[in-house]
């Protein structure tokens, strides 16, 4: 069978699954059902991205260093895809400081750093909610007493269900290639050589 068609079946198969309401994997960090709020005001749950490949991270807004250089990753690993590639890709950013981080600041920012929204959330959620995805992505943060935070970054690469397919901690304007690599193979598309 042609590469391409099995590529179209897989896609057939995961979109057969996600129609007919399949329950999610059970390592899939779609699963919590607390309410996030876009940069927009729009609520939804993680749940609600099912069916796209996504890069996801956490952050907070006023972060002066990390944060800045992690959505500098997200738009180099963007950048670095074809535009069909760019067209299937989701990136989902999540603050961990919901008290200052509200719908009007991440909107702020996302003009600020001219995200594409049409592919770029920038999100909230309570405390709670923001522990619980950490724990599930793996990031560590926790609040100083000036406010800023210390905290984990890099790169999630999950699949149209959820699942953790790859990590990059190295940020900044440069892909990491093999996560790149990684994120072109999620795609449906074998990275170029060379």
């Amino acid at each position: 069978m042609k590469p391409l068609m099995i590529v179209l079946l897989a896609c057939l198969f995961a979109m057969t699954a996600i129609a007919a309401g399949a329950p999610l994997p059970a390592d899939s960090v779609l699963q919590p059902t607390d309410t996030f709020t876009n940069q927009s005001g729009k609520d939804f749950q993680l749940a609600d991205r099912r069916g796209h490949v996504q890069l996801v991270s956490m952050f907070y807004s006023s972060c002066p260093y990390t944060c800045p250089l992690t959505i500098d990753s997200g738009l180099a690993i963007q950048r670095s895809l074809t535009p069909a590639e760019r067209d299937r890709l989701q990136v989902l950013f999540v603050s961990f400081d919901p008290q200052h981080d509200t719908p009007a600041v991440l909107d702020a920012l996302a003009i600020k750093r001219r995200l594409d929204l049409a592919h770029w959330t920038l999100a909230r959620t309570d405390a709670d909610g923001a522990r619980k995805l950490a724990a599930l992505l793996g990031v560590r943060y926790r609040q100083l007493s000036s406010g800023d935070f210390n905290h984990t970054s890099g790169l999630i690469l999950l699949d149209v269900d959820g699942r953790i397919l790859a990590k990059s901690d190295k940020l900044g304007t440069v892909p990491d290639p093999a996560f790149l690599g990684a994120v072109k193979k999620a795609l449906g598309v074998p990275p170029a050589k060379g």
